[in-house]
This record gives C-alpha cells, sequence and structure tokens, in this order.
C-alpha cells in the first residue's frame, strides 16, 4: 500500500476523507429536513390566521412554541437543534472548501453567511428549548434591530439599503423559482416522473412564496428608514398578516401560506434528493 506525505497508508487517508464527506452530506439533509419542519409550522400557523382561527406568531418562535405544546415536543425540539446545527456546519464546510460552482468566492461568501444564520437559529431553538431565552417574536426583533440600527451614524441609509438587498433576494428567489434553476441542485435522474412532477411544483410555488414574503419584509424596512420610524419594520408574522389587508382580502395570505407549506415539503425533498457535495 503506497503510504502518505507523513507514512501513513494513503488509503486510510481517503477513506476518513471519504467518512468526513458522508457525515457532511447527513448533517446538510438533518438540517434540510428541520427547515422543513420549521417552514411546514409556520404556513400552517399562517393559514389559521388567515380564516381566523389562530392567535399564535406565524414565524420560527410560533412554531417551536407549536413543537414544545405537542407530546415529546421538548425531545423533538432537540432535534431540530442538531438538524440546524448540521446545516450551520456543512454550510461551513462548503465556504471553506466548496468544489465546483460551490468553490467560487461569491458562493463561499453567500455560504458563509448562510452558516452564521443557521448557527445563530440553532442558538436560539437551544435557548428556547432550554427556557432560557429566544422567546421574542420575529416582529419584536425586526423593531428593536431596526431602532438600533436606525441610531446608528448614517442608521437610516443601512436600513434603507438592508431592506432594498432583501427586497432584491425575494425578487431574485422568485425569478430562480420560475425558471426552476432548483433543479440542478436535485438528482433528479434518482426520481420518478409524478415525484419529479411534485418535486418541482413545491420548488416552484414555496420559493415563489419565500420570494413574495422577503420582498415584502424588505419594502418595510425601506418605509421605516424613510420614515425613521422602527415600528413600520416588520418579522414574518406581522409581514405575513399585512398580506391580508390588500385589496384581494385574505387570499394573498393563503397563497402564500400555502406556498410555505409547498416549501416545508420542497425542503424534506432537498433533504433526500440534493447532492450535496
Amino acid at each position: 500500500m503506497a503510504a502518505g506525505a507523513h507514512g501513513r497508508p494513503a488509503g486510510r487517508g481517503v477513506a476518513a476523507d471519504d467518512t468526513a464527506d458522508r457525515a457532511l452530506r447527513w448533517a446538510g439533509r438533518a438540517g434540510f429536513t428541520a427547515r422543513g419542519v420549521v417552514y411546514v409550522l409556520v404556513g400552517y400557523l399562517a393559514l389559521r390566521i388567515a380564516f381566523g382561527k389562530g392567535s399564535d406568531e406565524a414565524d420560527r418562535q410560533g412554531a417551536l412554541r407549536t413543537v414544545a405544546d405537542q407530546p415529546l415536543g421538548r425531545a423533538v425540539l432537540w432535534l431540530l437543534v442538531a438538524g440546524f446545527a448540521g446545516m450551520a456546519l456543512w454550510r461551513a464546510a462548503s465556504a471553506a472548501f466548496g468544489r465546483g460552482k460551490d468553490g467560487k468566492p461569491g458562493k463561499r461568501a453567500l455560504n458563509a453567511g448562510r452558516a452564521f444564520f443557521y448557527a445563530a437559529v440553532c442558538w436560539g431553538t437551544a435557548a428556547f428549548a432550554l427556557g432560557s431565552g429566544g422567546r421574542s417574536s420575529s416582529d419584536d426583533t425586526s423593531k428593536d434591530w431596526t431602532a438600533s440600527a436606525l441610531d446608528l451614524p448614517a442608521g437610516r441609509y443601512l436600513v434603507g439599503a438592508a431592506g432594498l438587498v432583501l427586497a432584491g433576494v425575494g425578487v431574485g428567489t422568485a425569478v430562480r423559482a420560475l425558471r426552476r434553476r432548483f433543479l440542478e441542485r436535485l438528482d433528479t435522474a434518482a426520481m420518478g416522473p409524478r415525484v419529479r412532477s411534485a418535486v418541482t411544483a413545491c420548488g416552484v410555488a414555496g420559493n415563489t412564496a419565500r420570494g413574495i414574503v422577503f420582498v415584502a419584509a424588505g419594502a418595510f424596512a425601506v418605509t421605516a428608514a424613510v420614515r425613521f420610524d422602527p415600528q413600520r419594520a416588520k418579522g414574518l408574522d406581522d409581514t405575513l398578516r399585512s398580506l391580508a389587508t390588500t385589496p384581494v382580502g385574505p387570499w394573498l395570505l393563503v397563497l402564500t401560506a400555502v406556498g410555505l407549506l409547498l416549501f416545508g415539503a420542497f425542503s424534506f425533498a432537498s433533504a433526500r434528493w440534493r447532492r450535496l457535495s
């Protein structure tokens, strides 16, 4: 057997690398599963709000409360913590060692940002599970952060720029969904025709709904900057509720809520069929 640079058999190093790659792929799949659970619950809570049957916030905190209220809810919360930790780890590894398209500087920076985001989600979920924090709604958090940002020098411009970026991300997300770019990341050859059609429908509807939410939240941030009023900023719950006040009534909220449910289903499909390198 050939020896490596330090006298260790080369095959042993390759095996260790393969084991690490498999562990990272499982971490990523666990993360997509956790994301799916949260989005399904957010969509469900938003539907209840649309039909006047729910008072819980339609955001991650509301989803976690829903989980906690179920039998074995505490155990499921810790599974979600593990899933989000896995997603953060996989994104961090993609940022550090990304290959192919993920190796481009822009992709590495994007994955680094996603790793930070999921690490924060993991921390907040763990704090919720421990009962030691992480229970503020997305609306309160958004207003607090906006108020702090507006107090900074040129804070109004920072908040406005953040809102424009968020809206731009939303537009990009919706456009990529309609163009079905997400299929490039999935192992569609392993799907049957019906499964592929279902996954495609979930991906288009789900990612478009996310894009709509991002655009709306970004617009509220820009409004907060223009009016120098942090109360104008909205988290996920308030953003979704605002959709029910449009001229078409609650039906835009209903469609968006269904889209978020389908994005949860798409996340489960990603856990099964996404190519993770």
